[in-house]
Order: C-alpha cells, then structure tokens, then sequence
C-alpha cells in the first residue's frame, strides 16, 4: 500500500464561491447555521473573508464585515479561517500606508482569522512583504497567523519555469509560511499544472495551495494532475455553489480521491447534508435573478483568449453602451498588445479592468493611445508597482511625455495615515476596527455608520429632518 498522502481541502463557499456566482450577496445570516456541520468535516481551512466580501457587506447587505468574522470565528471551534488580502491594496483599490496594513493584519487576526493569503495584481513582492512582515511579527508575539503569499497564474513571454520556480525561491526568503498558486482566469491546464508543482516543489519547502476556477472547464482535471505531482492543498466550493466560474466541487474532488494515498477521510453523508443546505438558496438566487445562468457553464473563449470572465462580459457591457458590439473580436486583438505594451501584467483585479477599458479605447478612438484611462497612465508611472517586462517606451513617451517614473515600492512614497483617517471618521468610531473599514471605503463606510446609528437609536432614516437634527423616533 503506498504511503498515505491525504490532500487537504479548503472549502470556499463562504467567499470566493458566491464571490463569484452571485457577487458576494450571501449574507451572514445564510451562514450562521451550517457552520457547526461545516466544523466537523475536517477541512484544511475554511475561506469566509476578504476579497470582495468587505465591500459588499457594507456597500449591500448593510452589514459589518467584523461582525461577521467574530460571529464565524464563534461558531467555527476546530477549523482554520481564511481571507483573500490585496497586498498593499488589502481590501480597497488604492495603495495604503504600511501602518493602515499593519493594523488591518493584526485587527483580522484578533478578529478570527488564522491564515492570509496575500496577493499583488502584478506579483510585485515589494507590495507583499509588508503584510507577510506583519502576520509574521503576531505569529512571533501570539503563536497566531499564517502569511501564504499568492502568485497570480498567467501566460505570456515572461512566465517560464523558471520565473515559477524562481518566484517560489523568493516568496520562502521572504518569510511566507506557504504559497498559493491563484488561477483567477481558470487558465492553468493539467500537463502543466503537474510540471509547475513538480518543479517549484523541488525548488522549496513551503506548503503549496493551488486556487483555480471552473471557468474554463478543466479545473477539476487540473486538480487531479496537481495532487498525483505532490500538491498539499486545493481550493473547491460544496457543490450548490461550484463550477461555472466558481471551483470544483469539494464532493466530486472527495470522491475522486477515496480509496487513494490522497484519501482526504471526509464523510460523504456529512458534506451531502451541507449541499442540502445551500441548494434550496441557490435555486432562490436562479429565481431572483442574482444567479445568471450564463456563469455556470464553460467560457472556453478563456482560454483563447486569455481573459478572465469577468472581464470578458465587462468588455462586452462597454462596448454595448457605445453601439459598437461589432468590435469585439478588434478588442480582443487588441487586449494582448495592450497587456504587452504595459509590461505583460497578470490579468486579475484590478490590471484586468485597466487593461480591457484601454484596448476598448484605442479601438473605438481608431488610434492607439489617442485617449488612455487615469489608471493607465497610473501604471505606466509605476504607481501600482514593477511589471513582470519593462512597459513600452514609446507609449510612455507618448501618454506620460516627460513625467517622472516611480521605480521605489509605491508604499515608501505614502505618509502613515491612521491618525488623519481617525481624526477624520472619529464622531462615527464605536470599534477601533471602524477606522480600518473607513479607510478602505470612506464614503460607503460612512454611510453604513449613519444606518447603523439610525438602527441602534431606532431611528426611521426616511423621516429625518438632517438639517435639523430632528429625528422622529
């Protein structure tokens, strides 16, 4: 009998799977319930935080993230939590202070959280090391916190073997405690996969996670090569909320490994009772419209082409809006020469966006770069960080004549901001963790306080007299 090798799974359906079928609208209290059976299955870790989950909550559930991971980290006694961190980024799609990161690691550990996965959209580690340095700095004060650095998945002239492998060479210098391969765009194929975790595991000690999406259609063959080439951990969604472009199915990938070295021990009857539970939510979603059909199939455009789904349909949405549907096969074109223009980024929020709205752009203006976005100009400065190639200088010349270029971390040109935000949202503070969610959105954050102060003094918002501070009870 060979050595048992059991593969650990992380279960996503609290974040990245309605994260990304029905955009991140689950609320709290959809999860409360389940998590005890959740608890007991013996998963490597549970994801229910970060990424887009923070904005949402505020923005439309009316709901404070915080609240929700001390609520899950209650309920959940034996099971590791995990969140998605945007680097330098953490939640919001601005560069923040060192400081605002190093009280955003610390809050979400206090808070519930045991593991960080931290990414950057260029995979620029100058924009990670400070939230690794961070968790790192609780592990050694609290025995608490595990920093996994996450490297975004793409292809292109740049991304050999060797930069994997190289890549992962760094990420264990840098004081990670794990590494995540993170395909956003579904585009890592099996043969390959099973050639990069053979190579980069060659090249380090270090945990490797592998992240991917069903978008494409090979997910779960992908996990299947990745685990026979050593893999530790898959990502995968209980099965209500998985393929299309969520991740395989934690039953199917159970299943697939019972009776193997990689048998994960999970009780089939036990996960069959949480899919029960999510399914009747999922067909209200098909219902209400917040579940599209359209994301649960195959887009094999993505692997064509390259793109991400979401942005895919963000592409076709701008184009509609201009009556230039007929374009879109000259965007697609362009879409590459764009990427390779601004030093061949990975696609994943936000270069994707930048990225997409740009080629849309140069196509309908008839001439490259006639009119370029504030983001590509913030690129081609440098402000978002180092690209995997160096960017055109031809388009630099041509969209930013003459400015200067940053070539330091972005970060070391940012003033610590907690004071000045503290001062600036203190008549709304009643946790310390207001001012991180003030930071990350100041207008969204500050009007979720005014709701949440209108409920605690049970006051009807509709009726108020604001100008007057009159508020009928």
């Amino acid at each position: 009998m060979a050595e048992k090798k059991p593969i650990k799974i992380m279960e996503t359906v609290l974040r990245d799977a309605h994260q990304s079928l029905i955009a991140t609208r689950m609320p709290t209290d959809m999860m409360l319930p389940i998590v005890d059976k959740m608890d007991k299955v013996g998963y490597h870790a549970v994801e229910c935080w970060g990424g887009a989950t923070f904005d949402a909550s505020l923005r439309f559930l009316k709901e404070d993230p915080w609240e929700r991971l001390r609520k899950l980290r209650d309920g959940f006694k034996n099971t590791k939590l995990q969140m998605l961190f945007r680097g330098q980024n953490i939640l919001g799609y601005r560069p923040y202070a060192d400081d605002v990161v190093d009280s955003f690691v610390e809050k979400s550990i206090a808070n519930g959280i045991d593991i960080i996965r931290i990414f950057d959209c260029l995979n620029d580690l100058r924009n990670l090391q400070e939230a690794v340095n961070a968790t790192n700095k609780i592990k050694v004060q609290e025995g608490r916190g595990h920093a996994q650095v996450a490297l975004s998945y793409t292809l292109g002239d740049a991304y050999t073997m060797e930069y994997w492998v190289d890549m992962a060479k760094k990420i264990e210098e840098m004081g990670a405690d794990s590494i995540c391969i993170k395909d956003m765009a579904g585009l890592l194929v099996p043969y390959k996969a099973s050639e990069m975790i053979a190579a980069m595991k060659s090249a380090t000690k270090l945990p490797i996670q592998l992240h991917t999406h069903y978008t494409s259609g090979v997910a779960s063959m992908t996990y299947l090569k990745a685990v026979e080439a050593g893999v530790d951990v898959i990502d995968c969604a209980i099965s209500p909320f998985a393929m299309g472009t969520s991740q395989p199915a934690t039953e199917v990938m159970v299943e697939t490994f019972k009776g193997t070295e990689y048998d994960t021990g999970y009780d089939q009857n036990l996960l069959a009772e949480i899919a029960d539970y999510f399914r009747p939510y999922r067909d209200e979603c098909l219902a209400n419209g917040l579940l599209n059909p359209k994301v649960m199939g195959v887009d094999i455009k993505t692997l064509l082409y390259q793109v991400p789904g979401g942005m895919l349909s963000n592409m076709v949405s701008q184009l509609k809006e201009q009556n230039a549907e007929d374009k879109y096969y000259d965007v697609l074109k362009e879409i590459p020469a764009v990427r390779k223009d601004l030093g061949e980024p990975p696609l994943v929020t936000p270069s994707s966006q930048i990225v997409g709205t740009q080629a849309v752009f140069n196509v309908l203006m008839g001439e490259r770069y006639k009119m370029a976005t504030k983001e590509t100009k913030a690129v081609l400065r440098g402000e978002y960080g180092q690209t995997v190639k160096p960017m055109s200088q031809e388009i630099i010349d041509k969209v930013i004549p003459g400015e200067k270029r940053i070539t330091c971390r972005p970060a070391d040109l940012i003033e610590n901001e907690m004071d000045k935000l503290e001062s600036e949202m203190k008549e709304y503070k009643q946790q310390d963790e207001d001012v991180l969610s003030y930071a990350l959105f100041p207008q969204v954050a500050t009007d979720f306080f005014k709701y949440r102060q209108a409920q605690q003094e049970k006051v009807d918002l509709t009726q108020a007299d604001t100008k007057n501070g009159a508020y009928p009870v």
